[in-house]
């Protein structure tokens, strides 16, 4: 089994917090992870099981004074009511690490957290493997501040090559652990009933979708668009729903960890800049699949392909906040020129700037963007930028600008 980074900060909260709640897209390793933490000291109860759910949802209380604390309960979405005497119970008897619950719908999980277990609770996002973790580094991994800090330290001004690792395996295969882990698992048909199941499951509970072939078709015109700006307009145009339905259909993409929406920066920097949201597909093999892309010649050949990675890249940024339990502090900028910054992270009051680019051979050129940026951003607010790339060297291109490989974000 492979270490998983957030391991150290659910750790730490059990020692505090009476319940920990941990969420995220089904098959991203919430139940492997509980299991190799707290199986010698919690009893497991998986709520999917359909003679479990029913005592749970007939009969809580009984439910409860069968299976008494410590306990793991695996699916809570199945029985949100139960959260109501989950909370009852902590209040009896407030002891730390008793109560571990997971689920992989945000919204109903959500919703009965707040009602119930708020103040009582830690809640975790478990997203699929980042690099680090599916490469076996899970442990190792760098809390963002120290992760931080040692990117903007430059050991030397002389150019560096780096090792090329392939990106095509990493893009088709994403980072769900089943498919990431086992080559042998076929790709095709893992990702085709991993998208069968989430709708059957996650789309039927969480919402009245009256076409599950139009959603489906939703969901992949949506991979189209994953490293784009969101235009509900366009995509309910092109699917033949109205753009309320549309606006939902994204809110429960985002709800079940199949996208997540990259917003602009709010502080005024200038006065040209974009409000809509970037929308991205939270795993790459799924988004591949959906636009039919299946081999390396395929993908690094396809307009696609520069999206695809910009999406690997986000999609590490966020992991690498959200497994240490903290908020992304992620955000694009854009003006209405159509000059854009993938990211602009804000991190101790300054902002660190990265352009991402899946050229292998980087001109100057491509440093012009961030450049622009910086001369309208105060010096007092800039960290630092950064141009990441595929190209296996590292350099200072500028003062302010760093060329870096991909690797070197993960």
């Amino acid at each position: 089994l492979k270490p998983r980074a957030i391991a150290q900060t659910i750790n730490r909260a059990m020692r505090t917090f009476p319940a920990i709640v941990l969420t995220g897209p089904r098959q991203s390793g919430k139940t492997t992870l509980l299991k190799k933490l707290f199986a010698r000291t919690h009893t497991f109860l998986s709520l999917e099981d359909p003679d479990i759910r029913v005592l749970a949802r007939d009969d809580p209380r009984g439910f409860l004074e069968q299976y008494k604390a410590p306990l793991i309960l695996d699916e809570i979405q199945y029985v949100p009511d139960l959260l109501s005497y989950i909370k009852s119970a902590i209040d009896e008897h407030r002891k730390p690490g008793q109560w571990i619950i997971s689920g992989s719908q945000n919204f109903l999980l959500m919703k009965g957290v707040t009602q119930s277990l708020a103040g009582r609770a830690a809640v975790f996002t478990l997203l699929p493997f980042s690099y680090a973790e599916q490469a076996g580094r899970g442990s190792a991994m760098k809390a963002p501040t120290q992760w931080m800090r040692e990117l903007s330290m430059d050991t030397t001004k002389k150019t560096t090559r780096v090792e090329s690792r392939k990106i095509d395996e990493w893009i088709l295969r994403g980072n769900y652990p089943e498919i990431a882990s086992n080559k042998k698992v076929d790709r095709k048909i893992w990702c085709a009933s991993y998208i069968a199941t989430y709708l059957e499951r996650d789309v039927r509970n969480l919402t009245a979708v009256g076409d599950l072939n139009q959603f489906d078709r939703f969901l992949t015109l949506c991979a189209t668009r994953t490293g784009q700006l969101l235009n509900y307009s366009d995509i309910a145009r092109d699917i033949g729903i109205s753009v309320p339905t549309a606006k939902r259909w994204i809110s429960l993409l985002e709800a079940s960890y199949q996208v997540y929406l990259l917003y602009p920066y709010y502080k005024n920097i200038g006065k040209r800049l974009v409000k809509a949201p970037k929308l991205y597909f939270t795993d790459t093999a799924l988004a591949s699949y959906l636009l039919g892309i299946h081999n390396r010649e395929t993908l690094l050949g396809s307009p696609h392909f520069g999206n695809l990675f910009e999406t690997a890249i986000i999609n590490e940024f966020v992991k690498r906040f959200t497994h240490f339990g903290e908020k992304p502090p992620l955000y694009f900028l854009r003006t209405f020129t159509k000059d854009e910054v993938d990211i602009a992270l804000e991190f101790a009051t300054k902002l660190s700037l990265f352009e991402i680019k899946s050229s292998a051979t980087i001109a100057p050129k491509h440093a012009e963007i961030l450049k622009r940026f910086i001369a309208t951003i105060p010096r007092s607010s800039l960290s630092r930028a950064y141009l990441i790339s595929r190209s296996p060297y590292r350099a200072i291109l500028s003062p302010n600008i760093a060329l870096k490989h991909w690797t070197d974000i993960t």
